[in-house]
């Protein structure tokens, strides 16, 4: 079997490996600051979490399938690891990218949630006072 085509399956294997791995963690734990942003509306928050999971896979499986193709041909074990090691660098580069955007967005959405909640008064007017002096 070509060394090359070796190369290409423990790529992909590692790769959407590691690619379900970070979407699982990036799901399980950001699914509380959705909770938070979203004032507790909970079915809400899941829906919000699988959609962002689902575009997470799409946007990092469609990475690891398009960056699949080698321009040479792997003949021995070295270039078979270094081949690997290029490929498998610029995927977890991809990924760590990936879940910091991730983890940012989170973080503005919580930050602007905290804000807003900060602005609304907790008991609503309840009537009007003339100005001072008048």
């Amino acid at each position: 079997m070509d060394l090359t085509v070796v190369a290409y399956v423990i790529y992909l294997f590692i790769s959407i490996g590691l690619t379900v791995w970070v979407a699982r963690t990036l799901s399980r734990n950001g699914r509380v600051f959705i909770g938070d942003v979203l004032q507790g509306n909970e079915k809400l928050a899941d829906a919000v979490n699988h959609l962002l999971v689902v575009g997470f896979y799409l946007v990092n499986i469609g990475f690891v399938t398009l960056y699949l193709r080698s321009g040479e041909t792997i003949r021995e074990a070295r270039g078979l690891f270094e081949a690997l090691s290029v490929k498998l660098g610029v995927v977890l580069l991809v990924l760590g990218v990936m879940h910091l955007g991730n983890v940012w967005v989170l973080t503005r959405m919580r930050r602007r949630g905290i804000m807003e909640r900060q602005q609304t008064p907790p008991v609503a007017p309840q009537g009007w006072t003339a100005p001072a002096g008048a």
